[in-house]
Order: C-alpha cells, then structure tokens, then sequence
C-alpha cells in the first residue's frame, strides 16, 4: 500500500510540534514517520472498562480510534447501532480489515482464535489465502499479500502477530534487557495470589528500574517510541514525577503486575510473555472469547474502518448523529488549536446524553484551561465514572481515564 501525502500530512499535523531541525522536532519527524508502520498489534485500552464506562446499548453510534483493534472488535459484543473506527497509521486500519473480514469469513472460532488468540500457527497463513483473502478489498489484500524486509507481510499471523509491530519489537527489547539480568517470567504467571505477584515484582522487576542502563535508556524520550509515546506525551509523562520519568514507568508497571490478578489481565500476559496464554485457557480481550465469537460475527458488518483523522471525519458525520467517543489517548499528541477543532466537531455531532472517554498520560485532565469554555461547559465532567475507569483499567500505562457526558 502507498502511503498518501494526505496520511502523511495528517500525521505530522498531530505530532509535530516544534522545528524540523531542533532536536524535539527531529524526534517528533521521527516519531510519525513510524507510525506509517505496525504500531500497536493489541491495543493497551482496556474494552471492558471502556464499554462499562460508556454504558453501551445496541442503539449507540460509537466512534472511536482504532489502533490494534481489540476495542473495536470487542465494542461489538455491546452490539451497537454502528462503529466508525478511525486511525492515521495505514498499517492499523489494514490490520482492523482482516480481523473483521476473518471474523465475518472463518469457520469457527477455533479457527479465528488460532489467527488472533494464538496467532503463531502455521496453519493460519492457509486460513487467511483460503477464508480471508478472497473477502477483503482490494487494497487491503495486496498489503497482506505485500512482502516487508523479513518475508511476505502475512507472515506475522503465523509468527507470533504481538511479536510485531513498534510494540511488539519495544517488549522484546525489554524481555531481552530482563534476560540479561535473570529475570524468568514464569513464575509470575503462575502466581496464584496477589500477594505471589507482588512478590516477584519487588523481587524481581523493581530492582531493574535502579540499574543504570535502564535508567539511562528510559529517561531518553525515543526510547518510548515502542509504546507509542511521542515526544509530547513523553514530558507530560515525567512531569507526574518532577520531571523524572523512571518512577512513573515503575508504579504503573507496579499496577500493570500486581493491581489484578494475573488470570484474568491478559495486558500483563501480553508484558511477560509477548503472547496470550498458549494453553488457550488463560484470558484474552472480549472478542476472543468462544462465548462471543457469533456476536462479534453477526455484528462485524456494523463496523467501517477509515484512514483519517478523528477530526475530520466528524466535520463529514450529521449533527447530533454520536452517542459514544473514544480519543484513546490521542489528544496528548495535540495543540490546543486541534483540540478545540476536535471538541467543537464532538460537540455538534453528539446526540442527546452523548459520552466521551479518553486517557492521559499524566495523571491531569488535560482540557480545562485548552478547550474553550463555551465548548467544555456543554458537557459534564464524571468524576466517580473517570475514577473507577482508572482504577479498573487493567493495562495500567495511563496517568488518568476521563468520562464527559453532554449535558441537557
């Protein structure tokens, strides 16, 4: 697939910030010339937390980011009115494509779960030519047909799919930094116990964030590229901790391990082992679980999935036409000119009692003081929703989860 002028235009717009020849604007060109690739293989949002904070109904229209797509898929088994998933990176709405058109096309779940749950069967790439390919359009099939510098790009569905991607390469990094020091996983995702989990973390993964290699690569902001925090986001990050990033990065890696039990967040699965539990049995995002698979099936048709940005798709949806939003936590990449084109398109096209969420990477929300008060004013801030969202949400990298409902 070519990448368009357009796509590239649109991302420079939400992550360039500075001069292209100072040393944060050299980063943030950086920054968004990856995001052209794979970044996120899973997303790091919690859907569950997301659709209990939403409160979905099968007459909501969602629109959200797509990233990874598990929240799409997963916002499915709220079967909702309809779902416009958006995203900048090109590599992101292919990878949502298949997993609808597999969804809709593969015979079963074990099938679907071999390509997504698994997702390293060597089986899966005669799925995809045999059940998947054929569905998918035109454009989206040449790019999982294409070849990237380690071999043909369908590959990756049968060579460990979270294995890919900036993510997945940034925790290979890191299991690779935890080898070095012997730190073995495998106990910790045998723990039975909070308290066994807490253990190996003091033990085990605490002492890592005093080396001095680590800290080293951490308080480098290009080093967080991998979980996709730009430069922006990097400083909003370490502004939580007086301006020292290593801190936050342990109490959030603290929550991630030790904050749920680990038979039931596969985000900590995903951090310790690259992968979902390979038995099959261990947990996975609400869309691949057996239970839902004909839910997600009879409802992936409700799904279009678009290669722009947030805002300007909503300049082309009808007034009062959304009932839910889901920023992710994009607005930490923008200005406060965007935001305020952004919240003044969510403000038109909501419907009566219409919710937005979103995440920060600091703890602060981020809009008093940046969108105007004319626009902000006609919403409610949800402060008890927004503190169980936080407290809940098991992928655990974010500083805050803000809920607004439209008020009237």
């Amino acid at each position: 697939m070519t990448v368009t002028q357009t796509v590239t235009d649109q991302l420079g717009a939400a992550v360039h910030q500075n001069a292209r020849l100072s040393r944060d604007g050299l980063l943030e060109r950086l920054f968004s010339r990856l995001f052209h690739g794979l970044v996120y293989a899973q997303i790091w949002e919690d859907p569950v937390v997301d659709m209990q904070a939403l409160h979905l109904t099968p007459e909501d229209n969602v629109i959200c980011i797509a990233s990874g797509g598990c929240n799409v898929m997963s916002y499915l088994t709220a079967q909702p009115a309809s779902i416009t998933a958006v995203d900048l990176s090109p590599a992101h709405v292919m990878l949502n494509k298949v997993k609808l058109t597999a969804a809709r096309q593969l015979p079963d779940h074990a099938a679907f779960y071999d390509m997504f749950g698994h997702a390293d069967r060597a089986h899966n790439i005669k799925l995809f030519d045999t059940y998947v390919a054929p569905a998918l359009d035109a454009d989206t099939r040449a790019y999982w047909n294409g070849w990237t510098l380690r071999g043909p790009r369908k590959r990756m569905l049968a060579k460990g799919l979270y294995r890919f991607g900036l993510l997945g390469r940034f925790l290979g990094a890191v299991h690779l930094v935890a080898r070095v020091a012997g730190v073995d996983f495998r106990p910790l995702l045998a723990a039975t116990t909070l308290d066994e989990q807490r253990r190996f973390f003091d033990e085990k993964i605490a002492p890592l964030f005093a080396s001095g290699f680590v800290r080293f690569l951490a308080r480098r902001r290009a080093s967080l590229f991998g979980l996709g925090i730009p430069p922006a986001q990097y400083d909003k990050l370490a502004s939580d901790a007086g301006g020292d990033v290593i801190p936050v990065l342990r109490d959030r890696t603290r929550k991630l391990f030790c904050d749920f039990p680990i038979s039931r967040n596969y985000f900590a699965w995903q951090a310790a082992r690259r992968g979902y539990d390979p038995s099959g049995t261990g947990p996975v995002p609400p869309y691949l679980q057996p239970e839902n698979f004909d839910i997600v099936r009879d409802n992936a048709a409700r799904v279009q999935v678009l290669n722009k940005s947030l805002t300007d798709v909503l300049a082309n949806q009808p007034t009062a036409s959304k009932d839910a939003y889901v920023l992710l936590d994009a607005q930490d990449w923008m200005t406060d000119t965007q935001l305020n084109a952004l919240w003044d398109q969510i403000t038109r096209t909501a419907a009566p009692g219409g919710r937005v969420i979103f995440r920060t990477g600091g703890a602060d929300n981020i809009l008093p003081g940046r969108v105007a008060d004319s626009l902000l004013s006609m919403w409610e801030y949800q402060t008890d929703a927004s503190r169980i969202g936080f407290e809940n949400d098991r992928s655990a990298i974010y500083g805050g989860f803000h809920v607004y409902k439209l008020r009237g």
